[in-house]
């Protein structure tokens, strides 16, 4: 039985769970949130493998990637060159990670495969081993990952993540801050298709390069800005570049109008700053509070509203 913990990102974009400037070579920065995804590998007799999947998840979500799961275990399996003709794989998900759009569920699924076979199979590899096969598996939920989900569930903490272009291997630095910082996460209960996001992103970067090649050089300083905060633990900083954050998600369509009333109610309900994570179009709104008392103030207004809202921290 393995647990890693996921790591759902709390500073999309500068960093999610799917980053639209990290797969240009910008920056990202990803922190773990205590919830985990499990998986369990039991070896019998036949071939191939089954799935229990008993993950929490949000209504609609699993039967919507049930092709892509199931892929990207294939990837997983074939990667770790593991032989399921002569033998059966009974594979088992659980854990306390709600399955959403938005918070890293894919990659949270493939890690914990990845170190359920090792153990499974006592395959000994190391942590850059077990990375490389989640993103194996992460390949059937977005063609072409950032890397950034897969990395930050292998490795955990806070991480400053820079996709190499060119093959190489990813810069990741692990980052400290002084501080942490209280988070509600609003569940809009739309599951988006990644690959129909990034292929409108795509075009978006085709038919205006101009527009585009401005605004990420707005997110490049932005994500600079951001990771100092981090390290300063100003949350008045961090909190208003989540909003600008937000904004330049805005301009390049992968927010929608769910994303932007949760923000909207977060805002009021005095989050210091709050953005869509994820792939966008539904999915998490993810809100950072001074206090414990404006997280609960920022939760019970999403609730309201009638979405569900978690509290959790990171740092």
């Amino acid at each position: 039985m393995v647990r890693p913990f996921f790591l759902a990102k709390f500073t999309s974009n500068f960093g999610s769970r799917r980053n639209h400037f990290v797969v240009y070579g910008l920056p990202a920065i990803a922190s773990a949130l205590g919830s985990y995804t499990t998986a369990d590998v039991k070896v019998v007799n036949g071939q191939n493998w089954t799935v229990d999947d008993q993950r929490p998840a949000t209504p609609g979500y699993k039967k919507k990637k049930y092709d892509e799961a199931m892929q990207s275990i294939r990837n997983v399996v074939h990667y770790l060159k593991i032989d399921t003709e002569s033998q059966k794989l009974e594979i088992t998900f659980t854990g306390d990670l709600i399955a959403t759009s938005g918070v890293g569920a894919s990659a949270a699924q493939c890690t914990s495969l990845a170190r359920a076979i090792n153990d499974s199979f006592n395959l000994k590899l190391d942590d850059e081993k077990i990375n490389e096969a989640a993103y194996e598996g992460e390949k059937a939920y977005h063609g072409t990952p950032s890397g950034i989900d897969n990395t930050a569930s292998t490795y955990g903490g806070l991480i400053w993540f820079v996709k190499n272009l060119s093959g190489g291997k990813n810069t990741m630095d692990f980052l400290q801050s002084p501080r942490k910082m209280l988070l509600t996460i609003a569940n809009s209960g739309i599951t988006a298709s990644t690959t129909e996001v990034v292929a409108d992103v795509r075009r978006l970067k085709e038919t205006n390069s101009e527009e585009f090649e401005k605004i990420l050089n707005e997110y490049k300083d932005l994500s600079e800005k951001a990771k100092k905060a981090l390290l300063e633990g100003d949350i008045t900083t961090i909190g208003k570049l989540m909003n600008q954050n937000h904004k330049l998600l805005q301009r390049i369509t992968v927010s929608g109008e769910i994303n932007d009333k949760l923000v909207e109610i977060a805002l009021k309900n005095g989050a210091v700053g709050a953005k869509m994570t994820g792939t966008g179009r539904g999915g998490l709104v993810i809100a950072l509070a001074e206090n414990e008392e404006i997280q609960e103030s920022i939760a019970k207004a999403i609730e309201k509203e009638g979405y569900d809202a978690w509290r959790t921290m990171i740092g």
